[in-house]
């Protein structure tokens, strides 16, 4: 904004000094006024740039809270449907107990026979060795989906030798080993 500083009489009018010097006052004033106007004006412009700032920060928090507040929505509702998750949890582990104990319930472990014992071929070697221990004739003869040593072999000469386990192909024949097993209190075979 500008201010004339100028007086507003021609100067060749004649005026009396007293009243030129308050003409003078009166314009000095307000060119200060505009001054302070100017300076006022600048920072009402830097105010307005911080405010549309603040404006927009505003909103952004806004936005994050909103987001946060979804978040912890979603939250308190998988807290509450934690104890449903936490019931299934249980019948589920039940289940892959279950399911556990099934499969498993057609394996024999056998301990005590010395390492490689049984040579190369191990369901030869337990076709052979279990009618001898239980003394039953096998009817369908014995039949086995997998046999192998657990665990590594640490040594060969191991006083303490790796158990074998014999996946039956028939649950029938498992039952009958267990049963020989049980009457007989523990199986000797003539050659171990």
């Amino acid at each position: 904004m500008a201010v004339q500083t100028t007086p507003p009489y021609p100067a060749s009018l004649p005026a009396d000094s007293h009243s030129m010097e308050v003409a003078d006052r009166i314009l000095q004033e307000i060119a200060t006024v505009g001054r302070r106007l100017e300076a006022t004006d600048s920072k009402i412009s830097d105010l307005t740039v911080a405010s549309t700032s603040i404006r927009a920060d505003i909103a952004g928090f806004r936005e994050t809270v909103t987001d946060l507040d979804q978040r912890l929505t979603t939250v308190e509702d998988q807290v509450v449907a934690l104890p449903n998750h936490e019931a299934e949890l249980r019948s589920l582990r039940a289940k892959v107990i279950d399911l556990e104990d099934r499969s498993r319930r057609d394996n024999i472990r056998l301990f005590g026979i010395a390492e490689c014992k049984e040579g190369s071929d191990n369901e030869t070697f337990l076709k052979n060795l279990l009618p001898e221990l239980t003394g039953l004739d096998f009817s369908p003869p014995l039949e086995f989906q997998r046999v192998h040593r657990i665990g590594p072999l640490h040594n060969v000469t191991s006083d303490k030798p790796r158990p074998i386990i014999a996946y039956f192909l028939r649950h029938e024949q498992v039952r009958q080993t267990i049963s020989a097993a049980k009457s007989q209190g523990t199986f000797l075979s003539s050659g171990s």
